[in-house]
């Protein structure tokens, strides 16, 4: 990186493990050459600047756009390819966090009340011990949570940078990549900002779904389909339990007979979802926590 780290001032903002100073270190070491500086970064991206919820902490919206900025840069994992597929799959969180709906314009609304104290809560938390950040927490106030409330908003507000630098890797060479950047489009082209184009992308993902060549590449497709309004419909009579169920799960078909049927045999045999995948992890969406309490809470019904 042509050290972009600079442009954001890091020390009022946090992260799960406290203040991000450490953060513009963290992601700097996935340019370099150094094994260890590099597993201690990446894993810093995953456990400390997202939220295990699905949610945002202050750092994770400047981060996001760093990571985007990564995605273009040379040096990133140039004998692993797949890193650049990792980043991806970050940014899908990033849009699950965002997803913020009706909501944005209340959390606005509620963050502009009350800038000063949440400015004033912040400092002092960045500036605590963990006894003290954690006595803060229960401090009966809720500045905590609107703090993390305003953190969404930050995402939320980049959404449509995010989503500029993900579209072109749709085209990728590599099949992974274009089934990684699907899955981020679905969850960053939900924002406002993209209604106009959610029907090109709904066909440029359906074209790219009847070409791909594995379950796996096929269900995360789907799902961003889903995601995005489209009709899952044909995917409900795939050979393959995985993507009939992430057919299922699409928001459009709640209630739907035949939707209720796939889940309803998933139900019997609870294991063949993950089965369907072989050797490889669920599709990214159904890791989340929001595809998980979707799936349960279907399913249940």
């Amino acid at each position: 990186m042509d050290d972009p780290t600079q442009d954001v001032d890091w020390s009022g903002l946090f992260h799960a493990s406290g203040p991000a100073t450490d953060t513009p270190r963290h992601l700097a070491a996935l340019l370099s050459d150094d094994p260890k500086a590099f597993v201690d970064g990446y894993s810093h991206l995953w456990s400390a600047t997202l939220r295990r919820e699905g949610k945002a902490w202050p750092a994770t919206a400047p981060t996001a756009l760093l990571v985007a900025e990564l995605l273009d840069n040379p040096p990133l994992g140039p004998d692993d390819p797949s890193l650049a597929e990792a980043m991806l799959v970050y940014l899908y969180e990033v849009g699950v966090a965002a997803d913020l709906g009706d909501r944005a314009a209340e959390i606005r609304a509620r963050v502009k009340d009350r800038a000063p104290e949440l400015r004033a809560w912040t400092v002092e938390y960045v500036s605590a011990d963990a006894d003290g950040r954690a006595r803060m927490w229960r401090d009966g106030t809720g500045l905590g949570e609107l703090v993390l409330d305003q953190a969404a908003l930050g995402c939320f507000d980049l959404v449509p940078a995010l989503l500029r630098r993900t579209l072109p890797h749709l085209a990728s060479e590599r099949a992974r990549r274009r089934t990684c950047a699907a899955a981020a489009v679905g969850a960053l082209a939900r924002h406002p900002t993209a209604s106009a184009q959610r029907p090109e992308l709904l066909n440029q993902l359906t074209s790219m779904a009847r070409a791909a060549d594995s379950s796996y590449d096929l269900a995360t497709m789907v799902i961003a389909i889903g995601d995005l309004g489209g009709d899952t419909r044909t995917w409900l009579a795939d050979p393959d339990v995985g993507v009939r169920v992430c057919a299922a799960l699409a928001p459009e078909l709640a209630g739907d007979d035949a939707a209720d049927q796939v889940l309803m045999e998933l139900e019997q045999s609870p294991q063949a979802l993950g089965m369907s995948f072989g050797d490889m992890a669920p599709p990214p969406q159904l890791q989340s926590k929001s595809y998980q309490d979707l799936l349960t809470g279907r399913r249940a019904s």
